[in-house]
């Protein structure tokens, strides 16, 4: 048994173990249960933790991919627009209309 305040590293095999070599004394039982329900809530609240991290990271990332992605449609549009002002501007020049520049 491990004092209140620390965690001992027995897997949950282990407490279960532990637990009924002390299927004599109740309370005895009831605190070994009890520290294996306390590991297992430990691992499973390890684990929702690590997803959140993922989680975050991977969202983070995405949202730098889309951010990235934007500026260079952004870029890419404004060129399309140029090109066609230009094409419609020598359009007009080879058809023998006179452009006025301001």
């Amino acid at each position: 048994w491990t004092a209140p305040g620390r965690l001992r590293s027995v897997g949950r095999s282990g407490w279960a173990e532990a637990a009924m070599a002390g299927q004599g004394d109740p309370v005895q039982r009831e605190i070994h249960q009890d520290w294996a329900n306390r590991e297992y809530i430990e691992v499973i609240t390890s684990s929702i933790k690590k997803i959140a991290d993922f989680l975050n990271s991977f969202d983070m990332s995405c949202r730098s991919r889309l951010a990235t992605l934007n500026e260079k449609l952004t870029s890419l549009e404004r060129r399309i627009e140029y090109i066609e002002a230009r094409k419609l501007t020598l359009g007009h020049l080879s058809n023998g209309n006179t452009l006025l520049v301001v």
